[in-house]
């Protein structure tokens, strides 16, 4: 269903590359190689409840599924997000969701109760042995990702139950007042920063940002939840903010600020139309999620403005009324639609995932396409483990395994085309999606492309996603003509590399 068309002048040549189709829409693919943007840092996940997971199941398991996130032949990622647990009561009743009860690095002592036992400075009341799953998850990506690649960023959802109002680390009664005890954000920064210096040194790793408050400024967390999450207002958010900065110089440690992990860009702007200079000039990195694209050009701007690095640092999505199937083409087509609006709007410096890794929908009838692989976490840790990868994976390896760190993306005409290139020039990477029901011809000018000489060849490779390819390479080809033409399969991720051919 692809074939690849070269033309010089008048003449025009089909090379039959790949069998063709007749029906297909024409796309100008217009790419504007002039107007590119920073090095692009790369892709990634959040670890929290999946790695809290998988990272006690056997070395087989566990090691399968970081070769597939963070392997040369999975998704090739290089960032993660480490969440830094907050930790509810030994005493509370289980209520959070599976892998979301993620342990704190305290310990109570013996006989205490209540949320006034905590001392920081008696050794004895940290606990360095706790979170080992999600560590195994720290150590498996660092002996995985280049260092020069590897960027980790640490991230809390909630304050130890001690430090909450509710004394619960899912939010307070009150879904819009804050959890955080008064008075209690130095402490909680200190709580941070204490954790990250330890992981650091324990795991010879660096963090570079630390995120203190997650999705902050919405209605969504509250006592009775199932995950660990805060609301947090702009004074409460500008609060922790300082004290965290405070605490890294004091720990002398090189971590950044990172926030505010808003769930959109418009309560994103909010927030950040409430904090003082002052505040704006502690924090090193933009984080927004893109749970609703409305606004996130506004977001581009004010991390232009204030220069300041700018991630989409979660997103994941499920199509309405789209139960659980791992070879329907509709959540990959609107996760790799997603990644490119994206892209285009917010101008992201880095992509992260949400879950990687999610629990498999027990009752089909209400089930969900959350996830790029999923697995039964019913199963125990020594059981028999099944991996299943969906659609979702593939599409994100169309974008992953080919716009790699310090690509650059440049402007595309194209509102379902990214492009991407290379730092020396001699790779362009286009992804392309295409949710319609026809098949279409991307046209190029070949003799635009970066580094290209006159007369010198081409080679054109496509990969493609849809329902009877995963990321597959199904062309490839060198070309000198100055005109070029790709088609790609209808409902289809594909993925167009363009490389300087032999001399």
């Amino acid at each position: 269903m692809l074939a690849v068309l070269v033309a010089s002048g008048a003449t025009s040549v089909m090379a039959q590359v790949c069998p063709t189709v007749t029906a297909a829409q024409d796309i100008d693919v217009r790419p504007d190689y002039t107007r590119t943007g920073k090095p692009f840092e790369g892709w990634g996940t959040a670890l929290a409840w999946f790695a809290n997971v998988t990272g006690g199941y056997p070395d087989p398991v566990r090691n399968r599924l970081a070769d597939l996130l963070y392997g040369e032949q999975g998704l090739r990622w290089n960032i993660a997000r480490y969440n830094i647990g907050g930790g509810n009561a030994p005493d509370i009743r289980p209520y959070l969701r599976k892998g979301a009860d993620l342990p704190g690095f305290w310990r109570r002592p013996a006989g205490a109760s209540g949320q006034d036992w905590w001392r920081p400075d008696d050794a004895a009341m940290w606990d360095w042995s706790a979170d080992a799953r999600q560590r195994w998850w720290l150590d498996a990506i660092r002996d995985r990702v280049d260092n020069k690649a590897l960027i980790l960023e640490a991230f809390s959802n909630s304050p130890p139950y001690f430090m909450t109002q509710s004394g619960l680390v899912s939010g307070n009664d009150n879904r819009l007042d804050n959890n955080i005890k008064p008075g209690a954000s130095s402490a909680f920064a200190d709580y941070l920063v204490r954790v990250t210096a330890r992981l650091e040194q324990s795991h010879g790793v660096h963090f570079r940002t630390l995120s203190p408050v997650n999705e902050p400024a919405t209605p969504y967390w509250h006592a009775k939840n199932t995950q660990e999450g805060s609301h947090w207002t702009p004074e409460a958010q500008q609060e922790v903010i300082v004290a965290t900065a405070k605490a890294l110089g004091k720990a002398g440690l090189k971590t950044r600020v990172a926030a505010m992990d808003e769930t959109d860009s418009l309560t994103f702007i909010r927030n950040w139309q409430a904090y003082t200079p002052e505040t704006r000039a502690l924090i090193g990195q933009l984080n927004v999620h893109s749970y609703d694209t409305f606004g996130q050009t506004g977001v581009r701007d004010i991390a232009s403005s204030s220069n300041i690095r700018l991630w989409m640092s979660e997103n994941d999505l499920s199509p309405q009324n789209v139960r659980q199937d791992f070879d329907d083409m509709r959540p990959p087509l609107a996760l790799a639609e997603r990644i490119t609006l994206d892209l285009k709007k917010l101008k992201p410096a880095a992509w992260v995932f949400w879950q990687a890794v999610e629990n498999v929908s027990p009752d089909p009838q209400h089930s969900s396409n959350w996830g790029l692989i999923k697995m039964d976490y019913s199963v125990p840790d020594e059981g028999e483990h099944t991996i299943t990868i969906s659609r979702k994976y593939y599409a994100m390896a169309n974008f992953s395994r080919h716009i790699r760190p310090g690509y650059r993306l440049f402007e595309v005409a194209d509102m379902d085309t990214t492009g991407a290139v290379s730092p020396d020039g001699k790779t362009v990477v286009f992804v392309h999606v295409n949710a319609g029901p026809y098949a279409r011809n991307l046209k190029l000018l070949r003799q635009n492309l970066p580094s290209m000489k006159v007369g010198q060849a081409s080679h054109v490779e496509l990969y493609v996603t849809d329902a009877a390819h995963e990321a597959a390479r199904l062309c490839g080809d060198n070309l000198t003509a100055s005109e070029m033409s790709v088609q790609v399969p209808p409902q289809s991720i594909s993925t167009l590399v363009i490389t300087q051919a032999p001399s």
